[in-house]
């Protein structure tokens, strides 16, 4: 992740003045950085160093295309500011460390390199990198190619790489043989043609591996998705009680390794699916301790099941790289091991800090190679293409909503122009809605370019409308759809949206009580930058950094326009919504009125612009 990005490019002669000289003060100070053609900021370095162990895992989930990382200025945006190059140099000089205290050291991936879903799944903020292919093309598969340069010892599948059988297929013939046997997908099957043209259902990377470290140590991993049900045809989830039964499963663990790696696309907490693998192998091996790479839920959270394995989740959007490191002892030991843990954020100061490099010293030759290639492909595929320059920061939970900060209400006050725009009906009285949830990531002051659009408001939703709703109730459908009863409904439903995928309610849950543990907890954070404020089950303290919580504000399901004024109630309007908010509005225009019963054959297309559209077209209007 890189200072010098496709969101900063179009601006780069006028931001390299701005650039300052190379850099090597002492890591307790601010730090700014010589190759960066971009704002400079302060960041804070590691409040003290890693702990190391007989065995250190270097732990990425849930990157999402984020391989350029966070460009903008303003926090906590810089804490993750590392590209894939920075990282590329941070392991290698990891390596070396570890070569020289004479210890293991690997390198894991818990999965959803990239955000493939098309419009059924459940949708994260991937980046143009990996979503903004060309047509005919396939999501990840150039982006993803730079991760082969990396020295990764286990990956593992993630329920992004199955919502499109082709981005699946591509995982399976072009991503998994460069692992070599490491990129791991033990319930997880792909529907192919073998060599007589029959299908057959085969793993899409391989089931376990058997290792050694450099050390010597064995090691027997898996890599495990969680119950997920948003899979495409002719791919196949197998439940993983139902995988833990299984005959290959049981040959896998039969042998004792001198520890189980276990990476996996599924949260630590003990409430879901790692238990379960954790007790079929416990029931073999009492005593062989386990360490566990867990994701999906996108947030920092740590876990032990007992005193000799740990289990580990970090984060999303490579705004977390995970540390952890055990010391072993002689097999049947029953005595609890020594584990350690850390939230790094990924930005040089982090990884120049911890790998004891100075600014002159990180940046390898694989590093700089891995970053020009991604602002080449960036350039490729148009990222930096501006549409305009955004006034203020626009975020989704950090601003309430309405307000002029809020990313919701600016997505509805785009609305009522971008719909309109040389639409015959542009002229007649309308209230649109359309679903909060399509909008996915802040927008935050300065360029605002193609990759931020992909990134903020990725879905294709197309919108209709009902004409002839009398203002009076069409005024009331909003509220009446963020009202109680349909909110009840949602709660309802949120074991299904996990279930396919959808994760907003467990991140958002989190930042939730991130505020408000932090609000009675008082703590003394007056210099410290806005990030992540970590709690977690495991002793000590997680984060690398101090910071200040991020503000937390709830959003609503759905946002929508201001109602016409200076009208009558009975004057008929256009009610406009987006495909995915249909159902809900349906029911909540019926139980408003009486004088006709709704259904979907009443909705009829209103415009051919998508929801992906909206706020380019609007920034191009308002923000030049």
């Amino acid at each position: 992740m890189h200072w010098l990005t496709p969101l900063c490019a179009l601006s780069l002669a006028a931001l390299a003045a701005r650039a300052c000289p190379g850099d090597d003060h002492a890591h307790g100070h601010g730090h700014v950085h010589e190759r960066r053609a971009y704002p400079q900021v302060q960041l804070a370095p590691p409040s003290r160093p890693l702990e190391w162990g007989d065995v250190n895992i270097i732990h990425t989930t849930d990157s999402h295309g984020w391989l350029l990382g966070h460009q903008k200025s303003s926090f906590p945006e810089p804490n993750y500011s590392g590209d894939l190059g920075d990282f590329a140099s941070f392991v290698a000089h990891m390596k070396q460390l570890a070569l020289e205290k004479d210890v293991d050291l690997l390198l894991v991936d818990s999965g959803d390199l990239h955000d493939a879903d098309g419009q059924r799944g459940a949708r994260s903020a991937g980046t143009g990198l990996s979503d903004g292919f060309p047509a005919g093309a396939v999501d990840g598969h150039e982006s993803n190619k730079f991760l082969f340069e990396l020295p990764y010892d286990v990956m593992a599948i993630g329920n992004h790489e199955l919502y499109v059988y082709n981005v699946t297929y591509d995982m399976h013939k072009t991503f998994a043989p460069k692992l070599n046997g490491r990129y791991l997908s033990s319930n997880v099957n792909i529907t192919v043609l073998d060599v007589f043209g029959r299908n057959v259902s085969v793993p899409v990377g391989d089931r376990y591996v058997k290792f050694k470290t450099r050390k010597g140590r064995k090691v027997t991993s898996l890599g495990v998705l969680f119950d997920f049900t948003g899979n495409d045809a002719n791919t196949i989830v197998q439940k993983v009680e139902d995988m833990v039964k299984e005959h290959w499963f049981a040959e896998a663990i039969r042998d004792e390794p001198d520890f189980f790696l276990l990476a996996g696309h599924m949260p630590v907490k003990k409430s879901d699916n790692w238990p379960t693998v954790f007790n079929a192998i416990r029931a073999f091996h009492p005593t062989t301790p386990i360490l566990i790479l867990g994701g999906h839920t996108h947030i920092r959270d740590c876990v032990q099941y007992d005193g000799r394995s740990m289990a580990l989740e970090s984060g999303r959007y490579m705004e977390t790289v995970g540390w952890m490191s055990a010391n072993l002892d002689k097999k049947g030991s029953t005595k609890n091991l020594t584990f350690s843990r850390r939230y790094l954020d990924p930005n040089r100061v982090t990884y120049e800090y911890h790998s004891r490099q100075r600014n002159a010293t990180f940046d390898t030759l694989q590093g700089k190679s891995i970053t020009k290639g991604l602002n080449d492909l960036a350039k490729q595929f148009t990222l930096n293409m501006l549409y305009g320059t955004a006034p203020h920061d626009f975020t989704l939970t950090r601003a309430p909503y309405p307000s002029n900060d809020s990313l919701l209400s600016l997505f509805a006050e785009a609305l009522t122009y971008s719909l309109t725009v040389n639409n015959t009906r542009a002229d007649v009285p309308h209230i649109m809605i359309a679903t909060a949830g399509s909008q996915r990531f802040d927008i935050y002051a300065g360029p605002f370019t193609k990759n931020d659009q992909l990134t903020a408001s990725p879905f294709a939703n197309f919108f209709s409308y009902i004409p002839n709703i009398p203002l009076a109730v069409a005024r009331q459908v909003l509220p009446k759809m963020n009202g109680a009863a349909t909110l009840g409904r949602r709660r309802e439903q949120d074991e299904e949206r996990y279930a396919r995928g959808d994760v907003d309610v467990q991140y958002r849950a989190w930042l939730a009580e991130m505020g408000r543990r932090a609000s009675a907890e008082r703590r003394d954070t007056e210099n410290a930058t806005l990030g992540y404020v970590t709690s977690d089950s495991c002793p000590g303290i997680g984060d690398d950094i101090p910071h200040t919580p991020l503000p937390f504000f709830p959003t609503p399901d759905y946002t929508g326009s201001d109602a016409p004024t200076g009208l009558s109630d009975d004057t008929p309007i256009d009610l406009v919504f987006d495909n995915f908010t249909q159902d809900d509005l349906l029911i909540a225009l019926n139980a408003l009125q009486s004088e006709k019963v709704y259904t979907g054959a009443d909705a009829l297309p209103y415009t051919n612009v998508l929801a992906k559209d909206v706020l380019g077209i609007y920034a191009q209007k308002y923000w030049n």
